[in-house]
């Protein structure tokens, strides 16, 4: 398919329904930004989705969009109950992977003369890499209760507080989870990882707020200038992995008794209303959770070596948990479209919630400003807090951007970074990082990601959420 793109204004573009197209794509970029992806295969992903029977509204894409597995990183698509279909590669591999962003009372100045230290110490202290173990080791029994309860399992266990589950999306468990679904394979690949940082993108990061851009919101957030923060994103490691990759082959085999043609057979997927989906929300609803009690447990060992390093007491440091978001997932939501309201599955691959003041499924504490939304940059740039805004629930489902999104691949990076010495690079601007080796560095250099400035100034230009705070990084631990 030749993909045609129209600008529509200096935020969005628009790819036109053609062929088996059953709704236009509708990409949220601007002018540079959009240029970086015409050179990959993502727009062409755009269009495939709008193929899928069932969708609502537009395919659509955030600024961060890159090639991925099916669905485009940074796609949404939102499909009917009755006539549509979910697709693993809506939700990707790393099923609920996510972000954490943690305030403390600490000021940038009393994190600086440690920072090498403290990243030495953190980076003992949680597991990284490929295949890491964690030292939470799981009974099968216990496995599977993490699969169901989520978080909550993890503060029942000793690692953080109740007050967390208030500010966790969904309060870290998803209901509907079934572990009885799940193939041995994937049981035995969650045993030992919960409590894991893992490799690649995956990261934990000691910033400081350097810019406040909405005062009354980043006071509603616990944030000011000068403030110690900690952003931690990884997701459900090789379980949630397993998992997607048991239903994709399953929906695979299945591909030719569908009553449409796919595009794509990275778009297997199932009818909503089938077993096979049935079975895949809730083998996928066991890896969201198990997600969002890693997360928990990286929280809690993240403070207790804070604590350590400084030599400093719980009420000293005060570590709190602002949100916790996830950007791989797909979700039953109730979302007002065409005049009516609509029970609709939300696929988010690389997108996060962005939900609006007012709106019921906020917890009370951010009822008043709206839902917290955490974009991170890479290694070397600036992260962001945005506050969902109501275009998002106009327009995209209550969808943003989740990141800066790649413009190189691994293997690009690699090539780029040749000759060089990343850490020596990072630490010339002041950061300082610790990871397993070079390759992944180099890999996830910042010139391996478009400029997460420009992703945020479209989506807050757009109105799908408002910018809040500014963090600079001062230390960063990777896989």
């Amino acid at each position: 398919m030749d993909i045609k793109l129209e600008k529509v204004d200096d935020c969005r573009w628009r790819i036109p329904r053609t062929g088996s197209m059953r709704v236009d794509g509708l990409i949220f970029s601007n002018d540079e930004l959009i240029k970086q992806v015409r050179g990959d295969q993502s727009l062409q992903q755009v269009a495939n989705v709008a193929t899928l029977p069932g969708i609502v509204g537009h395919s659509l894409a955030m600024p961060d969009i890159h090639w991925g597995y099916g669905f485009p990183i940074g796609g949404v698509a939102a499909f009917d109950l009755t006539a549509g279909v979910v697709s693993p590669g809506g939700v990707g591999y790393d099923i609920n992977c996510g972000c954490r962003l943690m305030t403390t009372a600490l000021a940038a100045e009393d994190v600086r003369p440690c920072i090498r230290d403290l990243v030495l110490a953190l980076f003992r202290n949680v597991p990284t890499g490929v295949g890491s173990t964690g030292a939470v080791v799981l009974t099968k029994a216990e496995e599977a209760r993490v699969a169901v309860e989520g978080a909550a399992w993890a503060v029942r266990h000793g690692f953080g507080m109740v007050d967390d589950l208030e500010r966790t999306e969904d309060r870290g468990t998803m209901a509907g989870a079934d572990p009885s679904l799940l193939s041995e394979r994937a049981l035995k690949r969650g045993m030992d990882q919960l409590g894991t940082l893992g490799s690649g993108n995956h990261f934990l990061e000691v910033q400081f707020v350097d810019t406040i851009y909405d005062s009354k919101t980043a006071t509603a957030f616990g944030l000011y200038e000068g403030q110690v923060t900690v952003f931690l994103h990884t997701g459900s490691r090789g379980f949630g992995h397993q998992i997607c990759d048991d239903f994709l082959k399953m929906m695979s085999q299945k591909s030719d008794l569908l009553p449409f043609d796919l595009p794509d057979r990275q778009l297997a997927c199932a009818p909503l209303q089938s077993d096979p989906a049935r079975r895949y929300l809730a083998a996928m609803a066991c890896a969201a959770n198990y997600a969002w009690a890693n997360r928990q447990i990286l929280m809690h060992l993240t403070r207790e070596t804070f604590m350590k390093v400084l030599g400093i007491s719980p009420r000293d440091l005060r570590m709190q948990l602002l949100f916790d978001v996830a950007h791989n997932i797909a979700k039953q939501e109730t979302h007002r479209f065409g005049g009516r309201t609509m029970e609709l599955c939300v696929h988010r691959k690389g997108a996060t919630r962005a939900l609006p003041a007012g709106h019921l499924l906020l917890p009370e504490i951010y009822r008043p400003v709206g839902q917290p939304v955490l974009i991170p940059g890479d290694m070397g740039t600036h992260s962001y807090v945005l506050v969902g805004a109501e275009g998002a629930m106009a327009e995209t489902f209550g969808s943003t951007c989740h990141g800066a999104g790649r413009v190189l691949s691994r293997s690009q990076a690699l090539k780029r970074a040749k000759g060089r010495s990343i850490s020596r690079e990072m630490d010339d601007k002041g950061i300082v990082v610790h990871s397993k080796g070079k390759k992944t560095l180099a890999e996830e250099m910042p010139e391996a990601y478009k400029d997460a400035s420009q992703v945020v100034e479209v989506v807050h230009a757009a109105g799908l959420a408002r910018k809040v705070a500014r963090l600079t990084p001062l230390g960063v631990i990777k896989g």
